[in-house]
């Protein structure tokens, strides 16, 4: 029974293996992105294990290749089928479009990303913040492939760092003025700390820059005023952009639609 319980397991993970192989020859793609496929699968299986990481490989076109178990449920689909072959704007109505433009950057550039803050919004589950990274996937002669990635959920702050009460008493400051510009060096003088010192603690504690955590303020009390019937206008400025399409720019490259779409997509909930 023991070695029965291992085996089917192993048995699925086999033949799904050898389905994505077919489907990225199928679909045209150098043999290189196959065999990484097939590496992949096997960090498909850890990553099945984290319910706060997001984890997926995509090919050249954008489509799912791989995705762990975290994306099924927070995109409330059954299994895996329902995502893999499909690209980003076909997986996120709405919000998808800027992922797709994303995953599209970094094949066509080769560029990296690196702690890309952003927003999802989820069926049936309330938004979450993010932070999202994404690699090209290279064959033997250095051409690209695909791009895999994952979004980690923002970590709970450190509350046991020794500097976690000076550092939370800037952080305070910027959810108590983020209608106004927050300079660095003003986070810097109430921790009581350098300017170095501050980007680095913050970084430790909050897992975000101080730049960072002003975006998210700033976005998360737009987005929950856009339930409302607020202007736009308004509440850009209420959350201390002085220039309207700056809202704009901000809103849609964190959460991946503007302010009025996002109002859309919550009428739609």
């Amino acid at each position: 029974m023991y070695l029965n319980t291992i085996d089917q397991p192993m048995q699925d993970l086999q033949q799904r293996k050898q389905q994505a192989v077919m489907r990225a020859a199928g679909n045209g793609e150098r043999g290189m992105l196959a065999a990484l496929v097939t590496n992949v699968f096997f960090a498909e299986t850890l990553f099945d294990a984290l319910p706060d990481v997001v984890f997926f490989v995509k090919d050249r076109e954008g489509r799912y290749q791989v995705v762990n178990k975290t994306l099924v449920e927070r995109c409330g689909l059954r299994d895996k089928a329902g995502i893999i072959g499909r690209n980003a704007a076909e997986v996120f109505p709405g919000m998808g479009a800027t992922y797709l433009e994303q995953d599209k950057t970094v094949i066509e550039t080769g560029a990296e990303i690196h702690d890309q803050l952003e927003l999802h919004l989820y069926p049936d589950r309330d938004p979450g913040w993010c932070l999202t990274y994404k690699v090209p996937l290279r064959d033997e002669r250095g051409v690209v492939v695909g791009v895999a990635g994952i979004s980690r959920d923002l970590a709970m702050p450190d509350k046991k760092h020794p500097v976690y009460r000076r550092i939370a008493a800037a952080a305070r400051y910027i959810q108590e003025h983020y209608d106004q510009q927050v300079q660095l060096a003003d986070l810097a003088r109430i921790a009581d700390l350098s300017v170095s010192q501050i980007e680095r603690y913050f970084h430790k504690i909050f897992h975000l820059t101080p730049r960072q955590m002003i975006i998210q303020t700033r976005l998360n009390a737009a987005s929950n005023m856009l339930a409302s019937d607020t202007s736009v206008t308004d509440i850009a400025a209420a959350c201390g952009y002085h220039d309207h399409s700056a809202f704009t720019r901000q809103f849609k490259a964190t959460i991946g639609v503007t302010p009025t779409e996002y109002r859309a997509l919550l009428k739609r909930r």
